[in-house]
């Protein structure tokens, strides 16, 4: 009598829209989970058209080329003899929902609609799908013909269903569904579902593993049961980072964790795991007992296959793993400098090119090239043959291997220290440094003919001479004279990225890279199409807290003691005349706040919700030690008001990686007016 199970789940590098590429990426996952000897297979949410749509959804051409990829892997050999479980978008009587399809050798079992749908931050899923909202109902959905001639059935179940096998009971849930309050896998559990299924569309916040392991531990701790977890991963064409961390749980134990951060396209996890477990687990609580015998049934599908084979006594079993964590500096270094990669391969550009300051920011985003270079290496060390290919189409060299991550450092990343008459010596020597250290191709350049040509147009217009505060100008003039360097900075960031490698003989053109952190855009401390512009931003979801802390792991993992310097450096944009060769002006000064003050206001006002009044009152108790109530008043007063004064500036921010719940990006994320009552 055969009780041992082995189980597949997996994270694809999916997408949107890629329909050729994700059936290839699909067919390669359940290639591996057969050769493992798994007999069920599950994949990430919407896996076969890519999560990240977004409006696509709304076009039959999404849902057909949907429909022909079902349609090839019903007919593959591929996925002969093994439970497939695929999510897709389907339409139901004119009604799109967002669907898992379970079909075994050529026949589709259940088409099973997501119940709760994700509508919050980054998510709109409501704008497109409609929720299944009859529980433990089925409807008969009608096959289109390209499906009916391959599975010769005319209707299949659609619904709120659970799958019999001959030796267990399997049940769908899918991503936010096991997020709310009444996960489905509660009541399943006490129907007598032993494995809960959940395709995920989950991405990458700083410090969220912990909160995916507890709620997938704690649910079979509570009901008992094997708990698989699929995920996307990769950048999936926008401005989120999917994450893996595919994994397997039984009895509130993880047995197989996958990867959190990895170069590799599709990663597939199994492990074997005995029903009896489950079964002596469920056996002595008898409060789940109790409520398991008043429970309603849920429909069944009869399938006549099994997950465990007759003679399995000497099958070896997956024992428990200890869930291993990145750190937040890890996580930093690792999450974007996989978008990175995902973005320069997909974009088909032959690398990025960084205005490097000197300072914190700029620095970080040229260590997150760097990790990505190290990340590449290793991949292709680890004999990834897609890495390698990537690799090569990018410096257009069909015989080239990555060995060192500093020369292919020098190949994929320009960087440009752009000086003005303001610049200190220290900055440009803190950028060179860096620059040597990790292996840039670095450009040392200055910006005052273009400044003095352009201000001389507006002298000859107007016939006045703007002046510094510090040479007897007004504020509104000394303003006028920083933008005018910072938007000059941008102007030679785009030319020199199209034309430099032309320069050097070398084909292709550059991917800008911005470097605004979260607490800059969140308050507006940037020049509006100044070099916080440009085609992508690693670094815009961070908070200048975090890239401290991430600063500090590089100058561990990465050996580059230059950044000793840049970590002890004042911020500045040094923008005004020095004072005896000395930066006069700080960013903390400038903005009248701290980059830690920063931060509380940011989570305040977005995580937490509150708007002017509630936030004095959080931070009435909050700095009560160090503050009076006139001094937190003047300080929610000011934070309020230069937010409210540059919220304008959110609506042409660069798209960057969302790494961040508070992050002010006005475009997808944190939708505000951008004109406020300023008062």
């Amino acid at each position: 009598m055969g009780r041992k199970v082995t189980v597949a789940t997996c994270a694809l590098n999916q997408w949107a829209l890629d329909f050729e590429g994700n059936l290839q990426r699909i067919l390669k996952s359940i290639e591996i989970a057969k050769q493992k000897g798994a007999r069920y297979r599950l994949g990430p949410e919407l896996e076969i058209c890519g999560y990240g749509c977004w409006d696509h959804y709304y076009e039959s051409d999404t849902l057909l080329h949907s429909l022909q990829v079902l349609a090839a892997l019903l007919e593959s050999p591929v996925t002969q003899d093994i439970l497939c479980d695929v999510g897709m978008p389907v339409m139901h009587r004119n009604v799109r929902y967002n669907c898992r399809v379970i079909f075994l050798n050529r026949r589709i079992l259940l088409i099973r609609p997501k119940m709760a749908l994700a509508n919050e931050g980054n998510y709109r899923e409501l704008r497109w799908f409609t929720p299944w909202s009859r529980s433990r109902q089925t409807e008969e959905y009608f096959l289109p013909r390209m499906i009916q001639d391959v599975t010769k059935q005319e209707t299949v179940p659609f619904g709120d269903a659970v799958l019999a096998t001959r030796d267990t009971c399997i049940g769908s849930e899918i991503c936010e569904e096991l997020w709310t309050p009444q996960s489905p896998h509660i009541a399943m559990g006490l129907d007598g579902v032993e494995i809960f299924t959940n395709a995920s569309g989950s991405h990458h916040v700083l410090r969220k593993a912990h909160a995916r392991v507890d709620l997938v531990t704690m649910a079979t701790t509570k009901n008992g049961g094997i708990y698989l977890l699929a995920n996307q991963k990769g950048c999936d064409g926008d401005r989120l980072y999917y994450d893996g961390c595919a994994m397997i749980a039984m009895n509130g134990a993880v047995f197989a964790q996958g990867s959190q951060f990895s170069l590799d396209d599709v990663e597939v996890l199994t492990a074997t795991l005995d029903l009896e477990d489950v079964r002596s687990y469920r056996a002595e609580m008898s409060s789940r007992n109790l409520a398991a015998s008043r429970a309603s049934p849920y429909p069944r599908v009869k399938v006549d296959f099994a997950l465990s084979c007759h003679e399995d006594l000497l099958q070896p079993l997956s024992e428990p793993v200890e869930w291993r964590y990145h750190s937040v500096g890890e996580e930093i270094s690792l999450g974007p400098a996989c978008w990175l990669w995902d973005f320069l391969r997909r974009s088909q550009q032959a690398g990025f090119f960084l205005p490097l300051s000197g300072g914190l920011d700029s620095a970080a985003t040229a260590c997150l090239v760097h990790s990505m270079c190290c990340q590449v290496c290793e991949a292709v060390r680890n004999g990834n043959q897609e890495v390698l290919a990537d690799v090569r189409t990018l410096v257009s060299e069909a015989g080239y291997t990555p060995e060192d991550p500093r020369e292919l450092c020098g190949r994929l990343l320009t960087t440009c220290y752009m000086a003005s008459e303001n610049s200190s010596q220290e900055t440009s020597d803190r950028a060179r440094e860096l620059a040597q250290q990790i292996g840039s191709h670095h450009i040392g350049l200055s910006i005052d003919p273009a400044v003095t040509a352009v201000m001389s147009i507006f002298s000859v217009v107007t016939g006045k001479r703007p002046l510094f505060a510090a040479h007897g100008g007004s504020s509104k003039e000394n303003l006028a004279l920083q933008n005018v360097q910072a938007r000059l900075r941008m102007v030679i960031a785009y030319l020199f990225a199209q034309l430099s490698l032309w320069a050097r003989g070398a084909p292709g053109g550059l991917l800008v890279l911005g470097s605004a952190n979260v607490d800059e855009s969140l308050l507006g401390y940037l020049t509006k199409y100044d070099c916080s512009s440009a085609d992508i931003n690693p670094i815009g979801g961070i908070s200048k807290t975090d890239l401290r802390v991430f600063i500090e792991f590089c100058i561990e993992r990465f050996q580059l003691p230059a950044l000793q310097r840049i970590l002890a450096a004042p911020a500045t944009a040094e923008l005004e005349p020095l004072a005896d060769g000395q930066v006069s002006q700080t960013d903390e000064e400038d903005m009248g706040m701290t980059y830690a003050e920063l931060s509380v206001y940011g989570r305040l006002r977005k995580i937490a919700k509150t708007g002017p009044y509630s936030m004095f009152c959080k931070l009435l108790h909050l700095w009560r030690d160090v503050c009076t109530p006139r001094q937190v008043a003047d300080k929610v007063k000011r934070f309020f008001s230069k937010y409210s004064v540059n919220r304008h500036k959110m609506t042409t921010l660069t798209p960057a990686y969302h790494a961040e719940s508070y992050s002010p990006d006005d475009n997808r994320f944190d939708l505000r007016p951008f004109l406020y009552h300023v008062d």
